[in-house]
């Protein structure tokens, strides 16, 4: 199964690894593996993702502590305040129950900057 993607993503990505964009699948995996230079066919296991991740926002200054699962939270997320449902938000995350897509919705967890701003000195 494809997971899809937004045309920003995608562009996004490719800018990034500056290859041809595609969406992963169990043959394309996302995060592949490298060996001397090369980028494998093979995924590259949980454990490495994760590291990998820590690494490049600890480089990008990011001091939040994210992994993958961010990365979907962000995601469906966005989808859902962008009007999305939270069944088609199932779906594309390949979650069997809208309760565990649920468990990625983050709009509860934002303060919006006027509630900041009540904080006085």
């Amino acid at each position: 199964m494809r997971s899809p993607v937004t045309h920003n993503l995608e562009s996004t990505w490719r800018n990034i690894c500056k290859r041809p964009a595609s969406v992963a699948t169990r043959k394309n995996p996302l995060f592949r593996a490298w060996r001397n230079g090369l980028l494998l066919r093979k995924r590259l296991n949980q454990s490495n993702v994760h590291k990998m991740i820590r690494r490049r926002s600890a480089r990008a200054d990011i001091r939040t502590k994210i992994g993958c699962h961010s990365f979907r939270a962000t995601g469906i997320t966005n989808y859902l305040k962008n009007g999305g449902i939270l069944e088609d938000a199932q779906q594309m995350a390949a979650h069997s129950s809208p309760r565990t897509a649920a468990l990625y919705d983050r709009r509860n967890d934002e303060i919006s900057l006027d509630e900041i701003e009540r904080i006085s000195y």
